[in-house]
């Protein structure tokens, strides 16, 4: 085991067994609903992984290592604590080193799973290129990190907020397979579509886990992303969205936000222009993309078994 990991009994034996396990992060902790239900919300992401025959690991900081499937206990401490910071990548060697929690981003998380050999993680949706990026230059690191870590990302498309044509090219560019499963468009979070159309969409489970699989075995770098739109019933309009974070980003502009701020900064006020729905919606959509990533780990694991025992 790496020294920089804590891996919990539970995911140790799962991943010493070779069966399935997904990566989660825990900012959705530290960082998203009120207490109770982000801890709520937690065990629920964690339970639908759990229904679809994988094992959850949610990814946290905490005495100077990683914690690769956290506790119920460690939930309610992130969970009520206040000093529980956002970590992303670059955070991540000064966190450890200061020995302090630190609550896990797509990006930091991608780099704990990589380190366990955790080949799947679920979120909702990924970060992007941000609008007016062109002026601010403010990208995400989500997208490097997914050319870095050997790691598959499940999840619901990008943020609604972000300039989502411009992630799209931007991940074209850094060589990031990009895989529609049984949706021709590019999902846009809590909105079942973008109005773009992914470069691939495959319709088979099987036939993802063996597209990872095949990315793999190349010698390609990082890992693909595989895109599923929220359920039809949980999902928002997206004209009535769009006007929202038109809203919202004027908002901004004007309070002078930007930067890492700037994201949770306009998810809270897209959610209390919709009255709380877009944060209902993501809560949904954190637990379908979850199960559906512990799907592709099951059909991944079983791949590899096959294969196993054709090289016998």
């Amino acid at each position: 085991m790496h020294p920089l990991l804590r891996i919990s009994e539970e995911v140790g034996d799962a991943l010493a067994e070779q069966r399935p396990v997904v990566a989660l992060e825990s900012t959705v902790i530290a960082h998203g609903l009120p207490y109770p239900g982000n801890v709520e919300t937690a065990l629920a992401i964690e339970k639908a992984v759990r229904e679809s025959g994988a094992v959850p690991a949610t990814v946290g900081l905490d005495g100077g290592r990683f914690t690769v499937g956290m506790s119920a206990d460690d939930m309610e401490r992130f969970a009520l604590g206040t000093d529980v910071p956002k970590v992303s990548s670059r955070d991540v060697g000064g966190v450890l080193a200061a020995g302090g929690p630190g609550a896990t981003t797509v990006a930091s998380s991608l780099v704990a799973a990589d380190l366990a050999g955790i080949p799947f993680f679920s979120t909702a949706g990924i970060g992007g290129v941000h609008r007016g990026a062109a002026e601010s230059f403010d990208v995400s690191a989500d997208l490097v990190q997914f050319t870095r870590s050997k790691v598959a990302v499940v999840c619901a498309g990008a943020k609604s907020i972000l300039d989502l044509r411009a992630t799209l090219e931007y991940l074209e560019t850094l060589g990031v397979p990009v895989i529609g499963y049984r949706f021709d468009d590019f999902p846009a979070f809590y909105c079942r579509s973008s109005g773009l159309r992914v470069p691939r969409r495959i319709d088979d489970l099987g036939d993802v886990a063996r597209a990872v699989r095949m990315h793999w075995a190349a010698g390609l770098p990082g890992g693909p992303l595989i895109t599923a739109p929220i359920d039809e019933e949980h999902a928002l309009d997206g004209d009535l969205m769009e006007g929202v974070i038109e809203d919202a980003l004027r908002a901004a502009e004007a309070d002078g936000v930007r930067g890492p701020a700037a994201t949770p900064y306009l998810m809270k006020a897209v959610s209390r222009a919709t009255e709380g729905r877009s944060a209902a919606a993501n809560r949904e959509v954190l637990i379908s993309t979850a199960r559906l990533a512990g799907h592709l780990a099951v059909a991944y694991a079983a791949g590899s078994d096959a294969d196993g025992r054709a090289a016998a």
